[in-house]
């Protein structure tokens, strides 16, 4: 071994550009390792090879520099194709890097196997290039200073990798600012291991360079960091701009999904509106027909006639609903029917379908059933359900309600049976509600007949087919008529006289009896002003319904009929059936207030019929009672019927309300209840209802001073 060495020196300036290529490269090989990691499989591997292509290019270009910065007193230069071969072997090693940047996780073994790859990649990069020298002699290798050139590569490579994974949690400019500080790190490492081995170097004094005609030169130099720092600033503008670019797609694609989550939401939404009532979250109407047709389907399909199974639909409508809403608020109605879904939802069974179908119509179906028996129990526990006292803001209501059942095949054509059901509801609801009602065919041709009268009585009492007949109210000791009833009748042109036991129904079920109503008040005021003018003051009584009772503006439409037509207030009398009276207490002793306050007289209607008490009515502020015509009629054959009345009449008379008999057809009835003391007597046995004309025509009009 030459024991005379070449003294060497350094450019600074060189060696000052090959640090500055260092921290960059390392800076752009941590903002790589990004890109590698943040993309798609495919993508992924596009930046791994053009990644490793760059910065193996930049890693290598340091090295290069820094080997051009030493000078030494003989030509030198550098042999392409060794040279070629450390640039390659930066760039394996680049790739190397690259990838395992992109596992997700960091392990020891994984750390350990890539710091030494990586570092012995650096180093074959570096001697492979000192290699391109070619002196002769050559060179004379410090093995110390070798081995520590190689520790600090490894060390360098297991740095960088330790500290891109610890960067992965940082985020905006504290990211970048890491990534700053770590590029200096990393390049005062690289630049650490380069010296280290370029001090490992020893150069016999008396060598030659045979490459002396390759590579060299400063102008080399600096086209080769000219070069290079061009092409990591435009791969660090590329992995920046596809950066940006791939938080923006990914910010518009969380966007989409988010747009698409909320289609997702609303669709959903929309199709519960479209097919459940938003009330109670039972099914709608056109959910439940979807249904019924489906399960029709299924019968019709696979039913045996004789034994097969079938299908059931409930028709159900609450009883005294609407005064809920008119007394209590809408808020505390809607309270109801959801209570009323929930019932039902535990009464039917898991594969019926409850539907609320109106305002408080609901609906039941019932599948998979041997008969109308299996029916009928269904509707049995509606009912019962249905009648237990619901909770209202701290206080109590109890309802009804009326059932029509229809089962199929056995009740006729599948188009038929929603219709029949209903049909049969209503003749449950006829017959006092609180029940239910099994569809039998001639319901149909009521039905129809029904339809054909509340045609024909719509616009009635403007074609003068109404009519109010009065019967006279009798004084009980003079004689003498005190006052009289007007009573509603119907002549139909063609089918004749039709009975209010028959057209009144009808007008309740399709709406028209307020109207009715109405009509029946205005004419008692037209009578009662025509028969002031002629000289007599009578007083007339009418009906009041209970859906005029629940219609908040009554007493201001009825104190507007008596103004236009000049009739005192006190000449109408209003009656009010007592089961109607105890129907909805603080809705109709609302209405009653305000029709007293309006200065018309009440009275009690078929008094004995319902559950109330005397205290009670008392408290309505009514002026009479009249006993019912059951109670009259038994009075001859039933000591129970005269206990009965002598106690209402004494009660009442202590109260201060005169007692009105009704349905007194004999004599003998007559002089019980006189001798009762019973106020005023009406009934055929004194006159049955006529027209005004008839009654003035018989001298039963008597005036009142």
């Amino acid at each position: 071994m030459p024991t005379t060495l070449m003294a060497t020196h350094y450019d600074l300036g060189v060696v000052a550009l090959s640090l500055l290529v260092a921290a960059y490269a390392s800076y752009v090989a941590l903002d790589l390792a990004r890109r590698v990691r943040g993309h798609d499989a495919y993508s992924s591997a596009l930046w791994t090879i053009g990644g490793a292509l760059v910065l193996g290019s930049g890693i290598w270009s340091m090295h290069f520099v820094g080997m051009m910065a030493m000078r030494l007193p003989i030509e030198t230069g550098y042999d392409p194709l060794r040279t070629l071969f450390s640039w390659a072997a930066a760039v394996t090693v680049s790739m190397l890097a690259l990838r395992v940047a992109a596992c997700d996780v960091l392990r020891p073994l994984t750390l350990l196997g890539g710091a030494l790859a990586m570092g012995a990649g650096i180093s074959a990069m570096h001697y492979t290039g000192m290699a391109a020298l070619e002196l002769a002699p050559p060179i004379v290798w410090r093995p110390g200073l070798v081995a520590l050139s190689v520790l600090i590569a490894c060390a360098a490579s297991a740095s960088a990798l330790v500290i891109f994974f610890a960067m992965r949690r940082l985020h905006g400019l504290r990211a970048r600012a890491a990534q700053v500080a770590a590029a200096l790190v990393m390049g005062a490492a690289i630049s650490g291991m380069h010296y280290t081995g370029m001090a490992a170097a020893d150069f016999p004094i008396d060598a030659l360079c045979l490459s002396a005609d390759g590579l060299g030169g400063r102008s080399l130099a600096t086209m080769v960091v000219l070069a290079t720092l061009i092409l990591l600033s435009l791969t660090l503008f590329t992995s920046i701009l596809d950066a940006r670019l791939h938080a923006r797609a990914s910010r518009l694609a969380d966007s989409l999904q988010s747009v698409n989550e909320q289609l997702q939401d609303a669709n959903a939404e929309l199709q519960r509106l479209a097919f459940m009532d938003p009330l109670t979250d039972l099914a709608n109407r056109a959910l439940f027909e979807e249904r019924l047709r489906e399960a029709l389907d299924r019968v019709d399909l696979y039913a045996c006639p004789q034994h097969g199974k079938r299908l059931a639909v409930l028709f159900i409508d609450l009883d005294g609903f609407k005064p809920i809403n008119d007394s209590y608020g809408h808020g505390e109605g809607d309270a109801v029917l959801r209570q009323v879904a929930a019932r039902l939802h535990a009464a039917a069974r898991g594969n019926d379908t409850a539907a609320r179908v109106g305002g408080d119509e609901f609906v039941l179906l019932q599948e998979d059933i041997d008969g109308v028996t299996d029916a009928v129990a269904l509707a049995g526990r509606v009912l019962h359900a249905l009648a237990q006292p619901y909770q209202l803001s701290g206080r109590q209501v109890t309802l009804s309600c009326s059932i029509g059942v229809a089962v199929y095949p056995d009740h006729g054509h599948r188009d038929m049976l929603m219709t029949s059901a209903d049909v049969a509801m209503y003749v449950a609801k006829r017959a006092g509600g609180s029940t239910y009602a099994v569809f039998e065919p001639q319901m149909h041709a009521d039905a129809r007949q029904q339809m054909e009268l509340q045609q024909a009585l719509r616009g009635a009492g403007e074609r003068g087919e109404l009519q109010l007949h009065y019967q006279p109210k009798i004084d009980s000791l003079s004689g003498r008529t005190l006052g009289l009833e007007a009573l509603l009748r119907w002549e139909h042109p063609q089918l004749g006289p039709i009975s209010p036991s028959v057209f009144i129904p009808v007008a309740e079920r399709f709406g028209q009896i307020l109207a009715i109503g109405d009509w029946v008040i205005d004419e008692a005021c037209r009578q009662l002003a025509a028969w002031r003018r002629e000289g007599t003051v009578a007083c007339v009584a009418i009906n009041l319904s209970m859906h005029q009772l629940r219609q908040p503006d009554l007493a201001a439409r009825m104190r507007q009929m008596l103004q236009r037509h000049g009739v005192v207030p006190s000449q109408l009398i209003c009656e009010i059936t007592e089961t109607v009276a105890m129907d909805d207490t603080e809705a109709i002793e609302r209405v009653m207030q305000q029709l007293t306050e309006l200065g018309v007289e009440l009275s009690i209607d078929d008094f004995g019929t319902g559950y109330s008490s005397l205290a009670y009515l008392r408290k309505l502020r009514v002026q009479q009672l009249k006993i019912d015509a059951g109670f009259v009629r038994d009075l001859a054959s039933s000591g129970d019927a005269r206990a009965v009345v002598s106690a209402v009449v004494r009660l009442a008379h202590a109260l201060g309300l005169r007692v009105v008999a009704e349905g007194v057809e004999t004599g003998e009835q007559r002089t019980i209840l006189v001798d009762m003391g019973c106020d005023e007597l009406q009934g055929f046995y004194f006159a049955q209802p006529m027209t005004a004309q008839a009654l003035e025509a018989a001298g039963l009009l008597a005036g009142r001073a």
